[in-house]
Protein backbone atom coordinates (compact mmCIF):
# COMPACT_ATOMS: atom_id res chain seq x y z
CA UNK A 1 0.00 0.00 0.00
CA UNK A 2 1.40 3.68 -0.58
CA UNK A 3 1.15 6.36 1.76
CA UNK A 4 -2.56 7.23 2.96
CA UNK A 5 -3.51 10.36 4.67
CA UNK A 6 -5.77 9.98 7.28
CA UNK A 7 -8.64 12.34 7.58
CA UNK A 8 -10.92 13.49 10.47
CA UNK A 9 -14.22 13.36 8.30
CA UNK A 10 -14.40 9.19 8.47
CA UNK A 11 -13.41 6.60 11.31
CA UNK A 12 -9.80 5.06 10.18
CA UNK A 13 -11.21 1.75 9.46
CA UNK A 14 -13.69 3.08 7.05
CA UNK A 15 -10.89 5.15 5.03
CA UNK A 16 -8.35 1.93 5.07
CA UNK A 17 -11.74 -0.04 3.67
CA UNK A 18 -11.82 2.69 1.25
CA UNK A 19 -8.41 2.43 0.10
CA UNK A 20 -8.17 -1.59 -0.32
CA UNK A 21 -11.62 -1.15 -2.26
CA UNK A 22 -9.71 1.62 -4.73
CA UNK A 23 -6.67 -0.82 -5.24
CA UNK A 24 -8.98 -3.49 -6.11
CA UNK A 25 -11.23 -0.87 -9.04
CA UNK A 26 -7.65 0.01 -10.19
CA UNK A 27 -6.52 -3.40 -10.38
CA UNK A 28 -3.59 -3.32 -7.87
CA UNK A 29 -4.93 -5.54 -6.04
CA UNK A 30 -6.17 -8.71 -8.51
CA UNK A 31 -8.42 -11.59 -7.52
CA UNK A 32 -6.05 -14.05 -5.39
CA UNK A 33 -4.07 -11.84 -4.32
CA UNK A 34 -3.46 -11.86 -0.48
CA UNK A 35 -3.85 -8.53 1.83
CA UNK A 36 -1.15 -7.30 3.71
CA UNK A 37 -1.25 -9.01 7.31
CA UNK A 38 -3.08 -7.15 9.84
CA UNK A 39 0.33 -6.55 12.13
CA UNK A 40 2.30 -5.42 8.52
CA UNK A 41 -0.36 -2.85 8.15
CA UNK A 42 -0.70 -1.53 11.97
CA UNK A 43 2.76 -1.36 12.15
CA UNK A 44 3.40 0.37 9.45
CA UNK A 45 0.66 2.77 9.20
CA UNK A 46 0.62 3.66 12.81
CA UNK A 47 -2.81 1.59 13.27
CA UNK A 48 -4.12 -0.12 16.17
CA UNK A 49 -4.69 -3.83 14.97
CA UNK A 50 -8.53 -3.75 16.07
CA UNK A 51 -8.61 -0.77 13.78
CA UNK A 52 -7.43 -3.02 10.53
CA UNK A 53 -8.90 -6.15 11.43
CA UNK A 54 -12.47 -4.17 11.34
CA UNK A 55 -11.86 -3.14 8.22
CA UNK A 56 -10.58 -6.37 7.01
CA UNK A 57 -13.96 -7.98 8.71
CA UNK A 58 -16.06 -5.64 6.65
CA UNK A 59 -14.06 -6.50 3.52
CA UNK A 60 -14.76 -9.90 4.42
CA UNK A 61 -18.65 -9.42 5.30
CA UNK A 62 -19.33 -7.89 1.81
CA UNK A 63 -17.19 -11.33 0.24
CA UNK A 64 -14.71 -8.56 -1.21
CA UNK A 65 -11.76 -10.84 0.75
CA UNK A 66 -11.55 -14.35 2.27
CA UNK A 67 -9.70 -15.64 5.10
CA UNK A 68 -7.87 -18.55 4.72
CA UNK A 69 -6.94 -20.15 8.09
CA UNK A 70 -3.50 -19.37 9.08
CA UNK A 71 -2.57 -18.34 5.17
CA UNK A 72 -4.69 -14.50 5.83
CA UNK A 73 -7.08 -12.50 3.48
CA UNK A 74 -7.36 -13.58 0.03
CA UNK A 75 -9.17 -10.80 -2.76
CA UNK A 76 -12.19 -13.49 -3.75
CA UNK A 77 -12.46 -13.97 -7.61
CA UNK A 78 -15.56 -11.80 -7.71
CA UNK A 79 -14.88 -9.14 -5.78
CA UNK A 80 -13.96 -6.70 -9.00
CA UNK A 81 -17.64 -7.82 -10.06
CA UNK A 82 -19.40 -6.47 -7.46
CA UNK A 83 -17.36 -3.83 -6.92
CA UNK A 84 -17.85 -2.65 -9.93
CA UNK A 85 -21.20 -2.59 -9.61
CA UNK A 86 -21.75 -1.15 -6.40
CA UNK A 87 -19.46 1.80 -7.18
CA UNK A 88 -21.70 2.49 -10.24
CA UNK A 89 -24.95 2.52 -8.26
CA UNK A 90 -22.96 4.69 -5.34
CA UNK A 91 -22.28 7.09 -8.27
CA UNK A 92 -25.32 7.19 -9.81
CA UNK A 93 -27.50 7.72 -6.94
CA UNK A 94 -24.88 9.86 -4.97
CA UNK A 95 -22.38 11.44 -7.14
CA UNK A 96 -23.80 12.02 -10.46
CA UNK A 97 -27.18 14.32 -9.29
CA UNK A 98 -24.87 16.49 -7.66
CA UNK A 99 -22.32 16.50 -11.04
CA UNK A 100 -25.50 16.95 -13.45
CA UNK A 101 -26.90 20.02 -11.32
CA UNK A 102 -23.31 21.88 -11.19
CA UNK A 103 -23.56 21.35 -14.85
CA UNK A 104 -26.98 22.75 -15.78
CA UNK A 105 -26.18 25.50 -13.17
CA UNK A 106 -23.22 25.99 -15.45
CA UNK A 107 -25.03 26.12 -18.54
CA UNK A 108 -23.03 23.97 -20.08
CA UNK A 109 -23.77 21.94 -23.21
CA UNK A 110 -23.26 18.14 -24.47
CA UNK A 111 -20.89 19.50 -27.21
CA UNK A 112 -19.01 21.30 -24.66
CA UNK A 113 -18.71 18.68 -22.11
CA UNK A 114 -17.37 16.05 -24.23
CA UNK A 115 -15.18 18.20 -25.99
CA UNK A 116 -11.58 16.97 -24.48
CA UNK A 117 -9.80 19.45 -22.81
CA UNK A 118 -6.63 20.69 -24.38
CA UNK A 119 -3.46 21.17 -22.11
CA UNK A 120 -5.59 22.61 -19.06
CA UNK A 121 -7.00 24.98 -21.09
CA UNK A 122 -10.68 25.50 -21.53
CA UNK A 123 -12.31 25.97 -25.07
Amino acid sequence: MTAIQWSDGAPIYRQLKDRVIAMMLDGVLKPGDALPSVRQVAAEYQLNPITVSRAYQELADEALVEKRRGLGMYVTEEAAKKLLATERERFLREEWPLVLERIQRLGLSMQELLQPARNGEHA
